[in-house]
């Protein structure tokens, strides 16, 4: 294999583990937990609008977990995504340290860089975004080669 094509299977690896993850999030937020159990627990976590915040995660984490699994408008997707983290990582986890088993920022930073990973390079060539828009990689990119 040629370093384009690792670089594709890279990406498609990612993009799909990564969206499988934020996906199973999203659902369990609606369907595990309930909209209305995310919002109390939002509110009890101190997030700020939690009858806003609970269903607006919820949704982008179910909605973009698929989006990133089919390749579909990855990059916005994955900014969203990546934005998302942040903001877990600043409202909630880091006050609890590294390690995801005491709450600690492990988990969403590797999700949070994963995702800004696929917002800054794209969604590479086994994309749906790829079919529509013939666009593998970033602009920049683009122009530095």
């Amino acid at each position: 294999m040629n370093k384009n094509s690792l670089t594709t299977v890279g990406l498609a690896v990612l993009r799909i583990a990564l969206g499988l993850i934020f996906a199973a999030h999203g659902w369990q937020k609606f369907n595990e937990w309930t909209i209305a159990g995310t919002t109390a627990a939002f509110g009890d976590m101190g997030i700020p609008m939690a009858g806003i915040a609970a269903p607006l995660v919820a949704t982008v984490e179910l909605v973009g977990g698929i989006a990133l699994i089919l390749g579909v408008l990855s990059r916005p997707v994955a900014l969203l995504l990546a934005l998302d983290m942040i903001g877990a990582l600043l409202m909630v986890h880091l006050p609890f340290g590294m390690f995801v088993a005491n709450n600690g920022v492990e988990l969403v930073l590797a999700l949070g860089a994963g995702a800004a990973a696929i917002a800054l390079i794209g969604p590479g060539a086994f994309s749906v975004d790829k079919v529509l828009f013939g666009r593998t990689d970033s602009k920049a990119r683009v122009l530095a080669a």
